[in-house]
């Protein structure tokens, strides 16, 4: 792996960062005001709106699209370090358009959609024009085992009828979500369990759609995006809007989440280097018994120990990107799962330590440090807990030194 950035990703970096310099980080506190002035807060917030222009005229306008004819043209490798530019505000992503689930859903329905499905979904997410939501996690069952799924997609002549209930579809509460990815059950009695789920693009204008409630994260909101419950009744879909073909839905999933994972990383890196600088600022101006916060031994070990977890992740998180895109997402699932528990369980841990040196601040929305926690928890959780991560981790470590199966065993 060479560990050198092409040039191309280079000035890619720089524009990014001066992109930050004069138009992000001016504008955190007038994002903060105005969601807290905001009357309705499921509307899109101002001032992303305006910096969109701004983002597409200096060209960092859907960067994260793998080799892409609609995006940068880059590869996992080389869209990691924007990324990590763009996990030091939370918000920032949108203004590229390079927000998930948008992400995700844009190179699905470009990997796995028709040429109808592209031009009337794909079209008008890469030009901002509209939103999405990703429907796949339900209350009833545990979902981490992506099998369990219940909700049925059933065929009825030149429709599809679905029925069931998902929760943390994030985006669906956002009023610019015009189409959802669902995945369900089209044949539940298959003898392969991953042959029996299929993912259907559902236009949020079709009836027998509700969304029941929001669900807040740790007592945030995350509007305008958000996180819903919703429940399908007797959905009639077309029978064309079926993605690749039935039983193919956990293999999309696959391919879907293998970037996500990749880019929630990297985001998370991002996020950890920016708690780090409040961290080390906040200690060498708060002077706790007679002398700076950042002379006390038991402080400059979080910091030394912070700057080490954050290399060693990004270190892991590029070498994962890099395997993806030279032998493929199948090949590279455990460096895939590797950084996924990694780069989750480092965030925590170094947000942890900057609250910890912002004392009662750090618990407040003063610093921006609530918000880290609440984003760095729940990456423990999203695309596939930790435990499922290790268990395959495991599984695909403990088979290197299985011996070879005899033809009896295989015969039985």
């Amino acid at each position: 792996m060479d560990f050198a950035f092409p040039e191309k990703v280079e000035q890619l970096r720089a524009r990014l960062l001066a992109f930050f310099d004069e138009h992000i980080y001016p504008n955190e506190q007038v994002h903060r005001q105005q969601m807290a002035e905001a009357k309705d807060r499921w509307q899109p917030v101002p001032i992303v709106e305006a910096l969109k222009p701004k983002a597409r005229e200096a060209g960092l306008w859907n960067l994260f699209l793998p080799e892409s004819e609609h995006g940068a043209g880059l590869t996992n490798l080389e869209y990691a370090p924007l990324a990590e530019i763009m996990g030091r505000v939370g918000w920032s992503s949108e203004v590229f358009n390079c927000s998930a689930p948008d992400t995700g859903n844009m190179e699905t329905i470009e990997r796995y959609g028709t040429s109808e499905h592209k031009e009337r979904w794909l079209k008008p997410l890469l030009e901002g024009e509209i939103r999405s939501c990703f429907a796949m996690t339900e209350p009833d069952v545990a979902s981490s085992d992506a099998t369990n799924i219940q909700t049925r997609i059933l065929r009825d002549g030149d429709h599809y009828v679905i029925n069931g209930r998902k929760w943390w579809s994030s985006g669906a509460l956002d009023p610019r979500c015009a189409v959802f990815i669902v995945m369900g059950k089209t044949a539940p009695d298959s003898p392969d369990r991953h042959r029996q789920q299929s993912m259907i693009l559902v236009p949020r204008d079709t009836p027998g759609l509700t969304i029941v409630r929001h669900l807040p994260v740790f007592g945030f909101d995350d509007a305008p995006h958000g996180h819903a419950e919703l429940r399908f009744e007797n959905m009639r879909v077309p029978a064309s809007n079926i993605l690749l073909g039935e039983g193919r839905g956990f293999e999309i999933a696959q391919g879907r989440l293998g970037p996500g994972r990749i880019h929630h990383c990297m985001r998370a890196i991002g996020m950890a280097e920016r708690a780090l600088e409040k961290t080390c600022r906040r200690a060498l101006e708060r002077r706790p018994f007679g002398k700076p916060l950042a002379e006390q031994g038991v402080m400059r070990e979080r910091i030394a120990n912070a700057r080490i977890m954050i290399d060693q992740c990004r270190l892991l998180t590029l070498h994962a990107a890099w395997r993806m895109d030279t032998v493929g997402n199948k090949v590279a699932r455990k460096d895939i799962a590797a950084i996924k528990v990694a780069a989750a369980n480092m965030a925590c841990q170094v947000v942890d330590i900057a609250i910890q040196a912002h004392g009662g601040g750090g618990v407040t929305s003063d610093f921006g440090l609530a918000e880290m926690c609440r984003y760095a928890r729940t990456l423990r959780i999203v695309d596939g807990p930790d435990e499922v991560h290790r268990d395959q981790l495991a599984r695909m470590e403990l088979s290197q030194y299985k011996p070879p199966r005899t033809e009896a065993q295989a015969a039985e």
